[in-house]
């Protein structure tokens, strides 16, 4: 009998064949997201202020492809040993002029538009440079069910505080998440963007407390 070489193809997109219970009306083929709520923490409780869908960056997609499977792709900058760590701020998110009208990040996007400095001398955050860090560590990862996806454990939830003494004086609009290779205090450069959002304008001033959730889901 001939021997016969079988070539078998399979393609997993898990953005089409995986529903999404956070985003199912927004997700767009090819543009992986998902879901943040910002609340502002007061002497009454958490007051809820928005939520608005974030996108997942090509950036991030093709890191979390390195990650999975242990191996440096030579073709982007972030290694296999990074791993999502860090929280920034920024006040370029909206249209110039309307601090209420936010630019939609892209998929290409690999920053904030307009970086934020955030605190001066807390050690615990990370990116320090001219004076100021720009990177704020996670208070909690939660593994989270997925009650539209048989409870299976596919969403984590991060929460992030940004302190009454962070980021003051400035038109907040667009956040970030980056991947670096520590989560210790006083990390320094490469930081790379995995995901990003834009809202309206918060103005953040001192004793306001604004509390991220920040979702993401596969």
């Amino acid at each position: 009998m001939e021997n016969k070489k079988i070539e078998v193809n399979i393609f997993d997109h898990y953005n089409e064949c995986v529903e999404d219970s956070l985003n199912k009306n927004k997700l767009k083929k090819g543009n992986p997201s998902g879901f943040v709520e910002i609340y502002e923490k007061d002497e009454n409780g958490n007051k809820k202020l928005l939520g608005e869908h974030n996108l997942v960056l090509y950036l991030g997609r093709e890191w979390l492809l390195s990650r999975a499977f242990n191996t440096d792709n030579e073709n982007i900058s972030p290694t296999k040993d990074g791993f999502i760590s860090w929280f920034g701020l920024g006040s370029g998110g909206c249209i110039p002029g309307d601090p209420f009208d936010p630019i939609s990040p892209t998929i290409s996007d690999v920053s904030l538009t307009t970086e934020c400095a955030i605190n001066t001398d807390n050690v615990d955050y990370a990116d320090f440079r001219d004076g100021s860090y720009y990177k704020i560590p996670f208070d909690s990862l939660v593994f989270t069910q997925d009650p539209d996806n048989d409870n299976a454990y596919l969403i984590m939830e991060l929460t992030m505080t940004v302190g009454s003494y962070d980021a003051n004086g400035n038109g907040i609009n667009e956040a970030g998440l980056y991947i670096n290779e520590s989560n210790v205090g006083g990390a320094v450069a490469p930081f790379y963007m995995f995901s990003k959002i834009t809202f309206p304008t918060i103005t953040k001033i001192v004793n306001r407390q604004l509390i991220f959730n920040w979702y993401i889901y596969f």
